[in-house]
């Protein structure tokens, strides 16, 4: 059975195909089972790969230059992060009618963390903030900008668009007043840090309420500090996201952005899954309710 698409342009993927692909280029992983994994992702379609490894093929043509980014930069940052990341062992070229080249990671154990369910949310929080502390002390030199690395402004005729295109399921009136505050808030003489650039709960998983690996680096490279704050929103709830801010100190204006970075990721991704991707949306709606309730906290 063919993969459920998510996109218009989309590659057709089922596992006859990756069967094909794996067996005829890697013949040392001929015959070992293969699993379809329903992720959460929308960028790849993921089969696990006997016990130890997954395969990973691109959705899209904009995925592929993704898996170059990682093959090329993940071993740069693995020695450096305190849990581990993808680790790539193989690269596979087009053939059977896939086009794009494709690729074989080792495979990480681990759950996607359900916001509101942890135990000790606070835990995951200061886990987290100690992944992006981490991170961001990475040196910068040669370093790759980050997808998202340009200034929030630059999305704001964007984002004001998209959430009046939403506005029938949002507060518009309060979304717009995260969005202005975010406007508002310079980020000055900040230099640019390694980001992940999308700390999604698909992208963060967890073992026993401690985050276990973080995976997905396609969007990583170098930018404000203030995208990697999304985590905040998106995989924590209150009492996980205030040991996160209070872990990676981070100034008023700061957060400010992280808080727009959210926002404009957010309304995009309601705008765009609402009706092919239930989880996506659902995380995205649950992500904008979060942050026009945030004058409850503290500014």
């Amino acid at each position: 059975m063919a993969v459920r698409k998510l996109h218009q342009d989309e590659a057709d993927i089922d596992e006859r195909l990756v069967r094909c692909l794996v067996d005829e280029q890697f013949p040392r992983w001929a015959g070992l089972p293969l699993r379809y994994v329903d992720s959460h992702g929308t960028q790849n379609v993921l089969y696990r790969l006997g016990d130890d490894h997954v395969v990973r093929l691109p959705r899209i043509r904009g995925a592929v230059s993704d898996l170059a980014h990682e093959q090329r930069w993940m071993p740069f940052l693995a020695r450096q992060l305190p849990v581990p990341v993808p680790e790539p062992v193989a690269q596979g070229r087009p053939a059977h009618g896939f086009p794009w080249t494709w690729a074989v990671y080792r495979w990480l154990p681990g759950a996607i963390p359900a916001v509101g369910e942890q135990e000790k949310p606070e835990v995951l929080g200061e886990d987290l903030a100690a992944f992006v502390a981490a991170l961001r002390s990475v040196d910068p030199a040669g370093a790759p900008t980050a997808y998202r690395g340009g200034p929030l402004t630059e999305r704001d005729a964007d984002t004001r668009a998209v959430l009046g295109r939403i506005a029938d399921v949002i507060d518009l009136d309060a979304a717009l007043a995260v969005w202005d505050a975010a406007m508002c808030a310079p980020r000055g003489p900040q230099p640019a840090v390694w980001l992940h650039g999308d700390l999604q709960p698909g992208n963060v998983l967890v073992d026993g309420g401690r985050l276990s690996a973080v995976i997905d680096f396609g969007c990583m490279g170098l930018g404000d500090p203030a995208v990697d704050l999304i985590a905040a929103w998106y995989v924590l709830d209150a009492r996980g996201r205030e040991r996160f801010r209070t872990a990676l100190a981070p100034d008023a204006d700061t957060w400010a952005r992280g808080r727009g970075w959210a926002l404009t990721l957010a309304a995009n991704e309601l705008a765009y899954y609402r009706e092919s991707n239930p989880f996506m949306a659902a995380t995205a709606t649950r992500v904008i309710g979060e942050l026009v309730s945030a004058p409850r906290e503290r500014a």
